[in-house]
């Protein structure tokens, strides 16, 4: 009889495309994917630990797991499990625990799935992860995440990605273009880029720190495959969002008009603090360039809210900075001490209470920023590409700014492209339409 297998994946695109990778393996070797509320033979959660939640979730998704079937195998990867694999293995019903390289080899320890007293560990010093895995995932079959890059060189003091996932690393050029090429004969109609710091893109492609490639030389490269409708850039560090890469994507084929630009604070006092690479006269210059050459754009930022020191000045200098600044959403994380971190062992923590407090305010920027970039917006002409989910009578979908639009639900339109006016903003922040064509082909 098969052996069925269910994954559940925390954290950030990349993981999502590596889940995949891994499912990819286990189904070549006869697996058979269930989803993660059956029954399954073995379940596999990859990890992340990003915030102090993602360490908690994860306990309770192992429960979860347990609850649908007690005697299942369970295979714990991924970021939390590089960070804190004997801690992972100490958790009831764990019976596998993979680090950053071991990952990839899953089915290598999948001999025998009888439950363990105590979780296995397999976990290699990060220093030896420096070998790279190409991946992608396919969501919802309307677009799909592709890896092209993988670990992180900098060093803020907040982060632990670097000890999670080992030195930048790229995935080469022709590989990557191949991905693309496979996930357009899938009729996938968006790629979306994803990697720890896909700015960094080139380094270490060929096994050693030099650039055979830059960024620029992938986003031109991905233009010319053919069949994918769209490719959107995730998140990219300001420092390496070059004028080039902006001016390109204003005029190219198919990067989509939307950036996701980590700023973490307006104050230049706590950005160097957090030991990153710009100042924000750098960040508001990146934005002004994409809204002169793209004034429709769509524009996203992260913030952390109560890194030590930030007094209430700090955080209004951030505030302010983002108030004035012509942006279209935030992604607001409240700071949360992480281990083996420099910013842990800092002085001036800022009460928790407190965080919560910024952190509230901010999200209500993001609010009112997200309604005035989508009233902005009402009138003109878009292109959707509508997902496949029936949510309450309505199918949803993204414009490629980034406007999220609904319409009465229509099976037929799920993963088509189309043409449609944006007519109004609903209560629940959603934007309304009418059909101006047909279906865009591919």
């Amino acid at each position: 009889m098969d052996r069925t297998v269910a994954y559940y994946t925390l954290g950030c695109k990349l993981n999502f495309a590596e889940t995949s990778t891994i499912a990819r393996d286990l189904s070549r070797q006869g697996f058979v994917k269930t989803a993660f509320e059956e029954p399954a033979d073995l379940y596999v959660i990859n990890t992340c630990s990003v915030t102090d939640n993602a360490d908690k979730r994860c306990r309770g998704i192992v429960r979860q797991a347990l609850r649908t079937n007690p005697e299942a195998f369970i295979a714990v990867v991924g970021c939390y499990a590089q960070l804190k694999p004997e801690e992972i293995a100490s958790i009831p019903g764990v019976d596998l625990v993979l680090g950053a390289s071991e990952k990839f080899e899953l089915s290598r320890y999948l001999d025998d799935l009888s439950k363990n007293d105590m979780g296995e560990v397999h976990s290699c010093e990060i220093g030896e992860a420096d070998f790279y895995v190409g991946s992608y995932a396919i969501g919802d079959r309307t677009r799909a995440f592709l890896k092209v890059q993988d670990g992180c060189d900098y060093k803020c003091t907040y982060c632990t990605i670097p000890l999670a996932r080992g030195i930048s690393r790229s995935d080469t050029l022709e590989n990557v273009l191949a991905n693309a090429r496979e996930i357009s004969e899938k009729g996938i109609r968006e790629i979306v880029l994803t990697g720890v710091n896909i700015g960094d893109y080139g380094k270490g492609e060929f096994g050693d720190k030099r650039h055979k490639h830059t960024f620029l030389d992938l986003v031109r490269a991905l233009d010319e495959v053919p069949g994918i409708e769209r490719v959107r850039i995730s998140s990219i560090e300001p420092n390496l969002l070059r004028n080039e890469t902006i001016d390109f994507v204003s005029g190219s084929r198919h990067f989509v008009p939307h950036f996701h630009i980590p700023l973490q604070s307006g104050s230049n006092d706590i950005l160097k603090q957090m030991r990153r690479r710009y100042l924000r006269e750098l960040y508001a210059d990146r934005v002004g360039r994409i809204r002169e050459v793209m004034p429709h754009a769509c524009i996203g930022a992260d913030v952390i809210v109560g890194f030590p020191g930030e007094t209430e000045a700090h955080f209004m200098e951030t505030y302010r900075f983002l108030h004035e600044l012509d942006i279209s959403y935030l992604h607001v994380f409240t700071y949360s001490e992480r281990d083996d971190t420099a910013a842990a062992a800092m002085e001036g923590a800022v009460p928790v209470a407190e965080r919560r407090r910024r952190s509230k305010m901010l999200r209500s920027l993001s609010a009112k920023k997200r309604r005035a970039f989508y009233r902005g917006q009402l009138g003109t002409v878009r292109t959707v590409l509508f997902e496949s989910e029936n949510k309450r009578g309505y199918i949803h979908g993204f414009t490629e700014n980034y406007v999220k639009v609904k319409a009465p639900w229509d099976p037929s339109l799920a993963g088509t492209l189309q043409r449609i006016r944006l007519t109004a903003i609903d209560p629940d922040g959603l934007v309304r339409i009418e059909p101006v064509s047909e279906e865009i082909q591919a």
